[in-house]
């Protein structure tokens, strides 16, 4: 029987691992994009199938992370540029597809979410105990222990986006979440060419991606103007 002792050793690892984390700001930007509980939904369904990926496949999954980590980083990279680029958009050129947006949303939460978080060190944590304790019914705490832990934290940073998206204007906080979006792209696409160790090919690609994606927001951006936005 596992202790309560050992379940709040997963719980406090795991909360102190995620306080700070990328996938907090990721929040904090997404309540610009979609409602609270949209987001509440589809991040609550993703910490949870995350963890059990992690716990139950422990060390195995560890293994595969360390050569593979690279084609999660390049999906997280692309998603990370759109949804930096789409932050520029206004509401009327949003509200054409709102139908399918407002539907689907916590499915859109969900995968971000998860592209974030697949491979992060809340993972790698869960990994490790799941690896220690082995698969047995006492995974089953650990999978809770350590999804509750990781939802607290991430609740905590939905709560500071929804604060400042009250007292904030839209503008600034579009922004901030083209802002972010955009960091956490650059960063996963400098983590893809290390794990295929381009090294000297790095700064041409960065530079490459950089004009483009400056050549996209110029793009939107004079959109924006034309149309009195």
């Amino acid at each position: 029987m596992i202790s309560l002792s050992f379940l709040f050793t997963v719980f406090l690892a795991v909360f102190v691992a995620e306080m700070g984390d990328k996938t907090q700001l990721l929040l904090i930007a997404l309540t610009s994009k979609y409602k609270v509980r949209d987001i509440l939904i589809g991040t609550t369904a993703s910490i949870l199938v995350l963890n059990a990926l992690a716990v139950l496949a422990g060390g195995l999954l560890n293994e595969f992370l360390s050569t593979h980590i690279w084609i999660v980083k390049l999906i997280a990279c692309l998603a990370f540029f759109y949804f930096s680029l789409t932050s520029l958009l206004k509401d009327n050129e949003e509200e054409e597809a709102s139908g399918c947006r407002i539907k689907f949303a916590p499915m859109a939460v969900f995968c971000i979410f998860f592209i974030a978080e697949f491979g992060d060190k809340t993972q790698l944590t869960a990994i490790t105990f799941g690896a220690t304790n082995g698969l047995n019914l006492n995974a089953i705490g650990i999978w809770l222990a350590s999804s509750v832990a990781l939802l607290v934290a991430d609740i905590i940073g939905l709560c500071v986006g929804y604060f400042l998206h009250g007292k904030t204007p839209d503008k600034f906080f579009n922004i901030l979440a083209f802002a972010v979006f955009a960091v956490f792209g650059f960063v996963n696409l400098y983590v893809v060419l290390t794990s295929l160790e381009l090294n000297s090919l790095m700064i041409p690609i960065i530079a490459g991606v950089g004009v483009v994606f400056t050549a996209i927001c110029a793009i939107i951006l004079k959109r924006n103007s034309r149309a009195g936005l």
